[in-house]
């Protein structure tokens, strides 16, 4: 069992006030709190062992190169990849995306198809519209249904020979809806079309077994798993890394270079040029044992737990409605109150002290289904509790009071 005031204890934040009130933050889908074991080792990194990686032979950068690969390993054993240089250090879920995405320019022509889904955020849609003007692809989407649910039916009847890759997010922003990624995976691949998984929004809530899964690529963000920002990773199949061209070019990506033809370093280097956030993929490695640590059944019991509990308490309030009700989803929560415009009700209850998101969650596709402007989204952590949640339900009451 989770002992919430000892996993408070470890969050520094959460003892602050804002605006005069004791915080609560509701705004984890956005990024996570760190605990004070991580912003140790970003001092400590800093204090101890600053220095490049992989490049030079004196003692400092060789440290930081191990505690760099050291970390690469933990990322590895936590999503099961196969092989550590499947890992690939990124600036992020975004950096991940694109660098896929520019990788399959090379091998789409006119006529072939991309599929993403209903549910994903901008940088999840962006990046493959951007590949489709470019190589004359098509870009397909998967319909959603009023409950916030992917249309199985209609994916497979999308899926055919001229898919090849199909990019989904394993849980949506907006909504907290959870894809069924494994069914999608299972079925793209018997098209021939490669799959890509956004997991963003997963990671914090579950530890997704790649190789399980048979995903060939598979993208995440460190700020939102306790971890710093800056930072991210992409898992992609050795066969895949090694069959896509670099993102980038530069340092540390490079075996040979010449005025003539350069030839490119093995994996992962081939994807890390320059300077990376050494600090970022070394601490990376810090949140995902602190995560660990507090254990993942512990914080999805915890989470579903609030889930169920401001569902239920939010339903009290008149003429609220809640945006996403998929029978298979984490502890996330859109909601609008009658007609009041969500940013309204936001201002007032950060004057509360409580922070909630609102707007279009970078999900505008979803918003316009729905046909309204954007939803107050609160989304919650493992080391958030129920009287926070009261404290919640209490400030937005006053903010209908006051809006009506």
């Amino acid at each position: 069992m989770l002992d919430i005031n000892k996993v408070r204890a470890d969050f520094p934040i959460l003892s602050r006030t804002v605006n005069g009130k004791p915080l609560v933050y509701f705004d984890n889908g956005a990024t996570s709190q760190k605990p004070q074991i991580v912003m140790d080792a970003i001092t400590k990194y800093y204090q101890e062992i600053n220095a490049n990686i992989h490049r030079g032979v004196h003692t400092l950068s060789q440290l930081a190169t191990d505690a760099y690969e050291i970390s690469r390993g933990k990322i590895q054993n936590h999503i099961n990849a196969k092989f550590a240089h499947e890992v690939i250090f990124t600036s992020g879920t975004t950096h991940g995306i694109n660098a896929v995405a520019n990788g399959f320019a090379s091998i789409l022509k006119p006529g072939d198809e991309v599929l993403v889904s209903a549910l994903e955020h901008h940088s999840n849609i962006v990046p493959w519209q951007m590949l489709c003007e470019k190589t004359g692809a098509v870009l397909k989407v998967i319909p959603m249904n009023e409950n916030g649910e992917l249309i199985m039916a209609e994916y497979d009847k999308l899926l055919s020979d001229k898919t090849k890759i199909v990019t989904v997010n394993h849980i949506s922003n907006a909504l907290g809806t959870v894809n069924p990624v494994k069914y999608m995976i299972d079925k793209a691949h018997e098209f021939g079309a490669a799959v890509l998984i956004d997991g963003a929004q997963a990671v914090p809530h579950l530890k997704p077994d790649v190789q399980a899964l048979d995903c060939d690529f598979y993208v995440f963000s460190g700020h939102k798993i306790c971890g710093p920002t800056g930072v991210g990773i992409l898992y992609g199949k050795e066969a895949w890394l090694n069959k896509l061209p670099p993102y980038q070019g530069g340092g540390e990506m490079i075996k040979e270079v010449s005025f003539e033809k350069t030839t490119y370093a093995d994996l992962p280097h081939k994807f890390e040029a320059g300077t990376p956030d050494i600090a970022g993929g070394i601490v990376l490695g810090t949140a995902v044992d602190y995560m660990n640590s507090v254990g993942f059944d512990n914080i999805q019991q915890q989470e579903l737990e609030l889930l169920e509990y401001a569902t239920t308490r939010l339903l009290e309030i008149e003429g609220l409605k809640i945006y996403g009700t998929a029978k298979e989803k984490t502890s996330v929560v859109s909601f609008n109150i009658g007609e009041i415009h969500p940013y309204d009700i936001g201002t007032i209850v950060d004057k509360l002290g409580i922070a909630v998101r609102t707007g279009h969650h970078c999900a505008q596709p979803i918003m316009d289904f729905f046909k309204i402007p954007g939803t107050i989204r609160a989304s919650f952590a493992f080391y958030n509790t129920k009287e926070e949640i009261d404290v919640m339900i209490d400030a937005l009451k006053r903010a209908q009071m006051m809006l009506s």
